[in-house]
Formats: structure tokens, sequence, C-alpha cells
């Protein structure tokens, strides 16, 4: 299957869908795109993730702010990427509680 737009409510860049091997991959890049858009769309895009699902994020740098209001209840592994950028893939932790605050979606604190 190749990668589709899906529409994300209050998403300020494309999401895109693509089913792999039984697994679903959502996709956004806001390494163009000022704060607080990357922890804005990072949430919305958190909220999709079940057991089969993955989220991939392509960002201007690694969004450290981001990872203490998800660490509970998501795994998430950086990589440099070769033109500067990060990709960040997120998955849901095996018998997590749902903690998180989606609507903590500032750089701030």
């Amino acid at each position: 299957m190749s990668k589709v737009e899906i529409k994300m409510e209050g998403a300020t860049v494309p999401f895109l869908k693509e089913v792999v091997d039984a697994i679903t991959y959502y996709t956004f890049d806001t390494s163009a795109t000022p704060p607080p858009e990357p922890m804005i769309n990072a949430m919305l895009g958190l909220q999709l993730l079940d057991t089969n699902s993955k989220l991939i994020m392509i960002n201007h740098k690694s969004p450290g702010g981001l990872f203490p209001k998800i660490e509970a209840e998501f795994d998430y592994e950086v990589t440099d990427l070769e033109d500067g950028r990060v990709q960040v893939i997120f998955s849901i932790k095996q018998n997590a509680a749902s903690t998180t605050d989606f609507s903590q979606n500032s750089c701030k604190g």
C-alpha cells in the first residue's frame, strides 16, 4: 500500500498513513515549522497509536520537551538524518496506562 494523506483535525502539516506488514505507520514532517507546531502535531499523532501502529515524526531537532510528557505511555527512537533533521519513531508501550495529557502541547515547562 502506498502512503495516503489522512485528515487530522487541528494539524498544521499533512499526515500520511501507510500499512506495511500489518503495521500502520503515520508520518508527519514539522522540520520547517516553528514552535509549538511540532509539539501540537506530535500530540495529535500520538492519539492515533495502538499496539499495531507507529508514528514517525521528521523534525529540525529532537523534541526534548515532548519526551517527558509522553514517556510513561510511549517509547521513542531518535535517529539523526543525513540532512541534519531528526526522525523520531513513536510506539505505544505494551500494557501502558493511558496517562498522557494530550492537551499539554506547548513547549513551555
